[in-house]
């Protein structure tokens, strides 16, 4: 079976994930209340973040909850001991924000790169410690889009059982729609890294999602997003990322003073949402859930 996503007349599959499992307990809690109540599949664990203890203890009774790596590398806690990381962690073990000058010195610091494959594993090593089955990768800020960093990914993905990431691919109209100009070239100007992704990740034999939903409006994806998706959703493998939480703007991170986690949780929470997933035939699930009805299939899955 080619395990690269599509089928020849393909159905729809819909991934729904809340990023940041493990931020913060209010987070873990919007976490629990949707897997049980919404349409919530999967969840991204920071598994050095201040709750992520509390996380894995929920998820652990959860059965329906798909769990991956929130890959930190960038406004987080490290998982090594800072002195190892000196390129990447502060003193205080807080890798910052500043992605454009960490992704330089990636590319042109021998050292600096050692650090993050070091910082990698660990987090994968964390990861495996949980006991937790592993679903998906995806990276905090997207920083898995730097091909050094999606290498170092690929190359650990044999050992720690890697057979999904994330390609954070949003379409053109749901930029448009709900980032303006900005956001919409944006993501035009990002196209040829996420098809260089795709293409990587293939060749890896790996799996990846065709389309993602959630970064022009990241930290709004209220009821009316959720439903304005779920009205245009194309045949293949989508995903929408959430961040939600009982409690909204910077009690999560001060770098969120303007997300409204709230939000974002009622509408996973929405009775109209799961008309939605429900009345349309959409397949509703994690990245192993689509895998293992890939496998089931006799299509073959070509790909976008």
């Amino acid at each position: 079976m080619n395990m690269s996503p599509h089928h020849a007349v393909a159905p729809r599959y819909l991934i729904v994930t809340a990023d940041d499992f493990g931020l913060h307990e209010s987070v873990n809690d919007a976490v629990e209340q949707a897997s049980r109540a919404g349409v919530l599949t999967t969840a991204s664990l920071m598994v050095s973040a201040p709750a992520a203890a509390d996380a894995i203890r929920r998820a652990q009774r959860l059965p329906n909850l798909r769990v991956g790596l929130h890959l930190v590398l960038a406004d987080g806690r490290s998982t090594l001991p800072p002195g190892r990381i000196p390129a990447l962690a502060g003193r205080d073990g807080f890798m910052d924000e500043r992605l454009v000058k960490r992704g330089i010195e990636i590319f042109v610091n021998p050292a600096a790169r050692r650090q993050v494959a070091a910082e990698i594993r660990a987090q994968l090593e964390a990861f495996r410690r949980s006991g937790l089955c592993l679903d998906h990768v995806n990276a905090h800020k997207h920083f898995h889009l730097h091909p050094t960093v999606l290498s170092i990914l690929l190359s650990l993905a044999h050992e720690f059982g890697i057979r999904a990431i994330r390609v954070p691919h949003e379409p053109a109209w749901f930029a448009r729609t709900h980032g303006k100009r900005r956001a919409a070239l944006s993501s035009a100007s990002l196209a040829p890294l996420t098809a260089a992704m795709k293409y990587r990740i293939r060749s890896a034999g790996l799996f990846h999602n065709d389309h993602v939903f959630g970064i022009a409006n990241s930290g709004a994806m209220d009821e009316d997003a959720m439903l304005g998706v779920l009205a245009r959703l194309q045949p293949g493998v989508t995903e929408i990322y959430l961040h939600p939480a009982s409690q909204s703007e910077s009690v999560i991170s001060p770098s969120m003073p303007a997300y409204r986690h709230s939000d974002e949780l009622a509408a996973l929470l929405s009775l109209r949402v799961r008309t939605a997933v429900r009345t349309t035939g959409i397949k509703l699930g994690g990245y192993g859930d689509v895998l293992q009805d890939l496998a089931g299939s006799a299509a073959v899955y070509s790909g976008q």
